[in-house]
């Protein structure tokens, strides 16, 4: 049996117990341990600390900043089998798609790690006499926030760009998937980052942010989670003139064009749409296909869907996990009856599965009326939308009808449909015949409501 590991704060490069609230594993309910809440002492420690490490961290060679950054990716991917089964344990994806996320994780880390050290500035041509220089310079203590849907590489992005750059962090990470961070931050107290310069609470999420945000020592915002408290935290930050990076949710739709094999982008789509029990901001969700192909596309995704193995995340043949907690299956029971009760079709799942652990199939549902609720919050769960259209331009009316721009995908073999789709899809990120919306090396980020 996976062992899950004792939760701690991490304050000034010390570790610290403290009492708080039960982690629950969805898959069947039981406790794992528990997460420590934060006090407003410990966040004034936290801050002190953060101010203090700034101080040091400003002050290091880039080189010698990305040596310890690297370090601690190389500890991480020497620990991924211990990391990874934590991670299942608390919040059920499968074990194979934890290893991915932390290697991916590491990926982010040692590509900004490199980075750091391209902080060029530059001199700007001037009269005789004059010289105008740039200067690239780290920004200050940062207050990050991080979700429970990924547990070690949503914190990984915001320590990562943080530290290259300079600065020193305060993150607070979520609890109810908090191993995910504390081993990360592990890692990089174990290769040696000064004390100070990363700094791990946990606590009650409005309490922490109204907390920290206001402080003069926090320069930067930086929050990954749903829109409501996205803007909710980019409000209280511009109220005290902070900058914030807010990655917020998407409703990713899909288009496929009448040209591609309705066959296989069916069962490709199903597999793209059951990683991490879709539970990701950029999540295929919304597909709309074309008319001549848009029966054997639905027929095949289904099919697909009902083939997975819904189990367990640490059973290595299990392909679909349970989701993180029992208020996504509240959210996929309320949509799915909406939905039917407006005439949409069922052709996979539909139904929670057993009364113990929080697994739920991936649902299919097709020709829903643009009025579900489904088809305009975003799901956040096992649940796909397949609706036909006439044309391309039709597909991309609908991509763009909501406020989301987060990620997109579509389907094609033409080159024009691709052009097309490029300068018109309303997103920050749009992939083409594949699932991967961002790598290490590429931008991440959205436009409209979705930060």
């Amino acid at each position: 049996m996976a062992e899950y590991p004792l939760i701690e704060l991490y304050i000034d490069g010390q570790w610290k117990r403290a009492s708080g609230q039960p982690i629950i594993n969805p898959a069947d309910e039981s406790v794992l341990g528990t997460v420590p809440t934060a006090t407003k002492a410990d966040l004034d420690d936290a801050l002190a600390a953060a101010e203090k490490g700034f101080a040091i961290w400003r002050s290091t060679a880039p080189a010698k900043r990305a040596q310890i950054i690297l370090k601690a990716a190389a500890l991480i991917r020497e620990r991924v089998d211990v990391m990874a089964a934590a991670m299942t344990l608390e919040q059920g994806k499968p074990i194979e798609q934890a290893k991915l996320e932390i290697l991916r994780g590491c990926d982010i880390i040692e590509w900004d790690a490199t980075e750091g050290l391209r902080l060029y500035g530059r001199v700007i041509p001037s009269e005789p006499g004059m010289r105008h220089t740039v200067l690239r310079q780290p920004i200050g203590p940062v207050a990050a926030f991080s979700p429970w849907n990924f547990p070690m590489s949503s914190p990984a992005r915001k320590v990562a760009g943080a530290l290259s750059a300079g600065c020193s962090i305060i993150l607070k990470a979520s609890e109810e998937t908090p191993a995910g961070a504390f081993q990360l931050v592990r890692a990089f107290h174990d290769a040696g980052l000064p004390a100070g310069v990363l700094n791990l609470v946990f606590g009650n999420p409005a309490e922490i942010s109204e907390y920290l945000i206001p402080q003069s020592r926090i320069r930067l915002v930086t929050f990954t989670g749903s829109i409501p408290v996205g803007k909710h935290l980019a409000e209280m930050a511009g109220r005290y003139m902070k900058p914030a990076i807010m990655e917020l949710g998407g409703h990713a739709p899909v288009i496929v064009c009448d040209d591609v094999d309705p066959v296989a982008t069916g069962a490709a789509s199903a597999i793209g749409k059951s990683r991490n029990a879709g539970q990701v901001c950029v999540a295929p969700t919304r597909f709309f296909v074309q008319e001549s192909i848009y029966e054997q596309f639905a027929q095949s995704f289904a099919e697909r869907a009902s083939q997975l193995k819904v189990g367990n995340g640490l059973d290595p043949s299990t392909q679909l996990g349970p989701l993180a907690n029992s208020r996504r299956i509240d959210a996929m029971e309320t949509l799915v009856a909406d939905a039917k009760a407006k005439g949409a079709r069922v052709l996979a799942g539909g139904q929670r599965i057993g009364n113990r652990g929080y697994f739920f199939p991936l649902t299919v549902l097709a020709d829903l009326p643009d009025d579900a609720r489904a088809m305009n919050e975003e799901p956040f769960g096992p649940l796909a939308l397949v609706n036909p259209v006439k044309t391309l331009d039709e597909a991309i009316e609908k991509a763009n009808a909501l406020p989301f721009g987060l990620a997109a995908y579509a389907f094609t073999k033409s080159a024009s449909n691709a052009e097309r789709l490029a300068e018109s899809v309303e997103v920050g990120n749009l992939s083409i015949n594949h699932f991967v919306a961002s790598v290490a090396e590429t931008p991440f980020g959205g436009v409209k409501d979705s930060g």
